[in-house]
């Protein structure tokens, strides 16, 4: 791991600093609407853009790599994203803000894929598993510490808006400063929907129910606590609480991944996530608990992201691994725009409950199809299951098929031991 920070250290201050921008702006919008008067509909709008804008970037963004070069990509759409978030305070209107989150989705979608592929291209087979579970761990710190940030300006002034902006922009220096050029942009073909769906009917639902849940944290949370009269130091803490919780218990559900049937680890996981979010209902009064809850759903939430990948991995061939990423994430990308615009009006309707209400729907639907799925088909010998590798809801291309490079070393490592030994 210290070798893996040795060599790529610039890389991961520079992407700490992106989160911390991201993870800031996304909360701050949530507040800042509320005290601009926008509805909670408005504001579902707002927060479903930016995941809109992001799913075009996993897409555009690599055909711009290979026309103009990662430098000048980098380059560019830090620039929007460092301009974009000046232009909040200064033109508050939802709709000028849900243009501000497709554009700075996607630029924020084109420079994770930039530095992401600097960073694939700088590890090594032997290295790469560390370097992910890290960029992972940088990337959740991130998002941490910016809701620390919340409480050193006014969310109704500019002061915030301004602080983002030039984290964003800093974070640029030290990645652009010490990488070096990288080969040709290249994507794996990727499998049609059709396909991944018929080899994991369950690896596509849960795919899309998870996208619907991240998207409802990352961009729902701080609406949330608005409209429930929490304070700013409150919504942070409430809003860290989500990716303290992904944080920690990633690795112990990781770990029972690689040694039971996945289908029931998926079962319990949502099952729980969903319980706990029904606890939202009953004890949404007082703020321990909210942190306890919020804890909870993220902790048993974000892991499902890498679960259902590593279940679906289960079905797959070994050539086909990678293939499948594409689609994966696309219908991941799917369920994180619809989450916000489902949520909105369930909200406005049902009131700030509507929240854990939203999140337990989804969370026990995925576990009540995860039991249907048990009895459709056996489930592979979990001896033979492939690997776990700790992924986020937040994953780009370049994550998601260096999540499966891994994979695939790791089964053609056991493949070459098994011979040895046979």
């Amino acid at each position: 791991m210290f070798q893996v920070l040795n060599s790529s250290w610039a890389l991961f201050a520079g992407m700490f600093l992106l989160m911390v921008g991201n993870g800031l702006q996304g909360t701050l919008l949530g507040i800042r609407g509320g005290i601009e008067g926008f509805s909670t509909f408005q504001m579902s709008v707002v927060m479903s853009a930016y995941f809109a804008g992001f799913m075009i970037g996993s897409r555009v963004t690599p055909e711009m790599i290979r026309r103009v070069g990662h430098v000048r990509v980098f380059a560019a759409l830090g620039s929007f994203i460092s301009a974009a978030l000046i232009l909040y305070p200064a033109i508050t209107d939802p709709w000028a803000w849900s243009i501000l989150r497709v554009i700075i989705g996607f630029s924020f979608c084109g420079v994770y894929i930039t530095a992401e592929s600097w960073l694939n291209n700088a590890a090594t087979n032997e290295t790469r598993g560390k370097a992910l579970s890290l960029y992972m761990m940088v990337q959740m710190g991130g998002i941490v510490s910016a809701q620390a940030l919340l409480n050193l300006g006014d969310p109704s002034g500019f002061i915030l808006f301004i602080i983002t902006s030039v984290l964003v922009s800093i974070s640029f220096a030290p990645i652009l400063l010490s990488v070096n050029p990288t080969p040709a942009f290249e994507t794996t073909k990727r499998m049609s929907l059709r396909d991944i769906f018929n080899t994991s009917p369950l690896g596509c639902i849960g795919m899309f129910l998870v996208g619907g849940v991240f998207s409802s944290m990352f961009g729902m949370s701080s609406v949330y606590g608005s409209i429930a009269g929490l304070t700013v130091a409150q919504i942070s803490i409430f809003v860290s609480s989500f990716y303290v919780g992904g944080l920690l218990l990633q690795f112990p559900i990781g770990w029972a991944s690689d040694r039971m049937d996945r289908r029931h680890l998926i079962f319990g996981v949502a099952a729980a996530g969903g319980v706990a979010s029904l606890g939202g209902l009953l004890f949404s009064s007082g703020f321990a608990p909210l942190v306890a809850i919020g804890f909870l759903i993220g902790g048993l939430s974000n892991p499902l992201y890498a679960l259902l990948l590593a279940y679906t991995n289960d079905f797959l061939d070994v050539d086909d691994m990678a293939a499948a990423s594409g689609g994966l994430l696309f219908i991941n990308g799917m369920g994180a725009i619809f989450g916000p615009l489902a949520l909105g009006p369930i909200m406005e309707t049902v009131g700030p409950e509507g929240y854990f209400l939203f999140i337990a729907i989804l969370m026990l639907g995925m576990a009540a199809y995860a039991a249907y799925r048990m009895t459709q088909r056996p489930a592979p010998s979990y001896e033979d299951n492939s690997s776990y590798v700790p992924v986020y809801p937040s994953a780009t291309p370049v994550v998601m098929e260096a999540a499966q490079e891994v994979v695939i070393e790791a089964a053609e490592e056991a493949t070459l031991e098994a011979e040895a030994t046979s």
